[in-house]
């Protein structure tokens, strides 16, 4: 069939849904649009443009006869999660194959909807609560007319900033990684939306290198300029830093601190880290290099500027980012089975990376220096109801179809992760879901005596070569700083 013949249902007669319209009708190479699908009473049974609107959406989807090349386009990025789940269910229940949707980003609610942004709808749209709404071309204010890096680029994270900083007015971004594939890809990516009229008119810079060399690391911000940095970079895998742990501390901290060091020494004015609940009480070498990483930020805002501002933002687990078990428990399925869940009791705090990177990137046009801030992640979620939804999202029957398979918890792995020690007592700010934490607590800890330690083992010197990527040495340098690490792997 040619792909003219596709008929296009576009979910949502609003303005997202006529602007993809018009997108479709002026490309002519994705198909015809058959009917906008609506609730609204007072479009119901209207034309726009000459293609019919029909409702409303659940009855109307059940008497529809897609054939296998007939898509479906869900154009609503003010909907919920419960009403994005049940045109979901309606769709496929009315034999629909092919789904996409558009994301609920700014973008899309600033009105430059593009087709270019319309993806195969996932778990990730019909799990967990409504994300909350921020209007990033508002809240990106402070970043207009300037020079943004983002370390990590390529990766869940930083690749989603970058789509959203598209809509800042900044001008120019930087995309550091050391994979040059990622790199390449988001690059690729974020050029084709401008090309679409998607944001701003930004310089996009790819920029290959690793912040563990620090000559390197010191050359990329005096040479760019960059008036703020996002940093996103860091090894996240518990099980596999468990493994290497010098690997771990090398890269995240000490690459960290060549950064703070580089952005002190020539005047960055944000610099904002992106921090993780498993550094609180750490049970992990993972954890515990982004403990280190928090009090290096703290650190380095008592050596700034006026004009300087650093501070880290922590938040839990975000859905479908990479080694995440969304997309582990995708894979296992596509494989017929089991989904292997640690233990039924393991629970987590979720988040979809777009809300996550909204409220990242509004601390940092609201944050303070040597500030510290908590996502507010709502309830947490058992493992095991979380792999049951993504069983049925997929069409199967939980025990049934595939199997759930427990484990037993990995090294460096505990049973529910806190966000915050009771002391840093989490104070509401002016906006939603983003708390403020108190971050200038004394507690006598050694920071350059416990970097020189470690440097000691991450770093060749003929002084000190007999510890030398000693790993076991390194655990218990670690172990004597950071006493959570002591508790086992169920903290």
């Amino acid at each position: 069939m040619n792909r003219s013949d596709t008929k296009l249902y576009i979910i949502g007669a609003g303005f997202a849904g006529q602007m993809i319209a018009d997108d479709i009708k002026r490309k002519k190479i994705f198909g015809k649009v058959t009917a906008f699908l609506d609730d609204d009473k007072n479009l119901i049974g209207s034309d726009i443009d000459g293609v019919p609107v029909l409702g409303p959406i659940d009855d109307i989807a059940l008497v529809l006869s897609p054939a296998p090349t007939d898509k479906a386009i869900i154009a609503i990025p003010t909907a919920g999660v419960e009403r994005i789940r049940a045109i979901y269910e309606s769709l496929k229940k009315s034999g629909f194959e092919k789904i996409k949707i558009l994301p609920a980003i700014s973008q899309v609610v600033n009105e430059t909807a593009r087709l270019v942004q319309a993806r195969e709808i996932d778990p990730l749209d019909i799990l967990g609560r409504t994300p909350v709404t921020i209007s990033l071309k508002e809240s990106l204010a402070y970043l207009r007319k300037k020079r943004v890096l983002i370390t990590g680029a390529g990766g869940s994270i930083g690749s989603e900033l970058c789509r959203q900083l598209l809509s800042g007015g900044a001008e120019r971004l930087y995309l550091f990684g050391h994979g040059e594939n990622s790199i390449y890809q988001i690059d690729r990516e974020l050029r084709l939306l401008q090309q679409e009229g998607v944001g701003e008119a930004a310089t996009i810079v790819p920029i290959i290198g690793d912040m563990k060399d620090a000559a390197y690391t010191r050359h990329i911000i005096k040479q760019t300029k960059c008036d703020a940095i996002f940093h996103c970079a860091a090894y996240k895998h518990v099980p596999l830093m468990e493994e290497n742990p010098v690997a771990a501390v090398e890269n995240n901290v000490f690459g960290t601190k060549n950064l703070l060091d580089a952005a002190l020494e020539f005047g960055v004015q944000k610099f904002i880290l992106i921090s993780t609940d498993k550094a609180v009480l750490p049970a992990s070498v993972y954890g515990a290099s982004k403990f280190l990483c928090e009090k290096l930020v703290l650190d380095a805002a008592k050596k700034a500027k006026k004009s300087q501002a650093f501070m880290f933002t922590r938040f839990g687990n975000v859905l479908g980012s990479r080694g995440s078990i969304l997309p582990l428990f995708m894979e296992q399925i596509k494989n017929g089975g089991p989904i292997t869940v640690t233990d039924p009791k393991m629970e987590r705090y979720f988040m979809t990376i777009p809300e996550a990177c909204s409220l990242v990137l509004q601390t940092g046009g609201v944050g303070v220096n040597g500030e510290s801030y908590l996502l507010d992640m709502g309830e947490p979620i058992k493992i095991k109801d979380l792999a049951e939804q993504i069983i049925k999202f997929s069409g199967l029957e939980p025990g049934k179809d595939i199997e759930i398979k427990y484990t037993g918890a990995r090294p460096g792995e505990r049973t529910t992760e806190p966000l915050w020690l009771e002391e840093e007592n989490p104070q509401p700010t002016a906006f939603p879901k983003v708390l403020r934490l108190q971050s200038d607590i004394e507690n006598g800890f050694d920071l350059d005596g416990l970097l020189q330690k470690l440097g000691a083992v991450c770093f060749w010197s003929k002084e000190t070569q007999e510890r030398y990527r000693d790993a076991e040495e390194l655990k218990r340098i670690l172990r004597a700083a950071i006493p959570s690490l002591k508790g086992g792997q169920n903290g």
